[in-house]
């Protein structure tokens, strides 16, 4: 039946800074609520707002978190785990570039790395439940990506063993989130293995259809892939479990299309916009989502190659609002079909 979608949420983690109000959780949740946010999606890789190591050691720590958020007037919507999700599966192509995600006595060192981020991604589990959330969000980590375009031809068995290998490191994280009763939401995105719904399927069949594995729906990068995200929506709702509310545009030309050619954000085809700025089709997601029963929260991820933070944000809790829908209980002519008495049907049908 259809649900009604919760929010505006906020994600914090493009907003956290060394600047009041965004070097705090206390004043960057009352920066939020000023907006008009009612709920925020906590980072867990930034000790500036939230400090995963001591939420683990401490119920004490979760309840001051619960605590700030609630005074501040918004809900914890999901724990964010993206930068340690990423860090399960690094192909050695990337490792430079990831190091900066880890601690630096760990940089250059990729088992270590590896097994910090898993350990971190178990945290947040156990974190999650103690702060009463039933959802977390995430990214898959990436081994077959730099294989992308099979260009020299991919040896045979190779994206089958990466799959195989990113279902052997991620099995044991979700067992953990099944004991605690939480969801992972892996946000599908270029640089993930899992970046379209072919690739959910071969992820998902590796964990052989782990209950826990489920989806953050993120439109904008299936806009950027020119996938069509409505019925991705009509496909693989029943995982959806958490919404990135990210808008974007694609405008190819005799240049550059999907791979942009290298060029900054400002320069490539496809950008990510400020909400209402790009070509998403958010009433159609709206719509789609509560048509099938998606009564989570609705979360802006912010990411703009034109607009300040601070005007995206501003922008964004009522643009948000605007697009929830209060469902009804009974569509607008129901009255003239409510008659359930048998004669009457009967002499409709002439079966009098």
């Amino acid at each position: 039946m259809p649900g009604r979608i919760k929010g505006p949420a906020l994600f914090l983690a493009q907003f956290a800074g060394d600047e009041p109000p965004f070097n705090s959780l206390e004043s960057i949740v009352g920066w939020a609520a000023s907006l008009g946010y009612k709920g925020v999606q906590i980072p867990t890789f930034d000790a500036r707002l939230f400090d995963l190591d001591k939420a683990a050691q401490s119920e004490t720590y979760c309840q001051e978190i619960q605590g700030i958020c609630a005074d501040a007037g918004v809900e914890i919507t999901e724990l964010s785990t993206h930068l340690q999700g990423q860090l399960v599966a690094v192909n050695p192509a990337y490792d430079i570039a990831f190091d900066a995600f880890a601690p630096k006595s760990l940089q250059g060192n990729s088992t270590g790395r590896t097994q910090w981020a898993t350990e971190q991604l178990k945290k947040a589990a156990k974190v999650s439940r103690r702060l009463g959330l039933d959802t977390s969000v995430s990214f898959t980590g990436s081994l077959a990506f730099p294989f992308l375009y099979p260009w020299p031809q991919r040896p045979a068995g190779l994206i089958d063993e990466a799959f195989a290998e990113l279902a052997r490191r991620w099995r044991p994280i979700l067992d953990v989130y099944e004991e605690y009763g939480v969801d992972v939401g892996f946000e599908i995105h270029p640089g993930e293995d899992v970046f379209d719904g072919a690739t959910f399927e071969m992820f998902l069949e590796g964990l052989d259809h782990h209950n826990r594995c489920r989806i953050n729906y993120d439109p904008s990068h299936f806009l950027l892939q020119q996938l069509d995200y409505l019925a991705f929506i009509d496909i693989y709702h029943e995982r959806i479990c958490a919404f990135h509310v990210k808008d974007a545009e694609f405008n190819p030309d005799g240049r550059q299309g999907v791979y942009s050619g290298y060029q900054p954000w400002i320069s490539r085809a496809g950008r990510f916009r400020s909400l209402g700025d790009g070509q998403v089709d958010f009433a159609g997601i709206f719509s789609r989502l509560a048509t099938h029963g998606y009564d989570s929260w609705a979360v802006l991820e912010w990411e703009c190659c034109l607009k300040s933070p601070e005007q995206g944000a501003k922008e964004g809790a009522p643009f948000i609002s605007r697009h929830i829908i209060d469902v009804t209980d009974k569509a607008f002519d129901d009255f003239a079909g409510g008659d359930t008495d048998a004669g009457r049907i009967k002499a409709m049908l002439g079966t009098t």
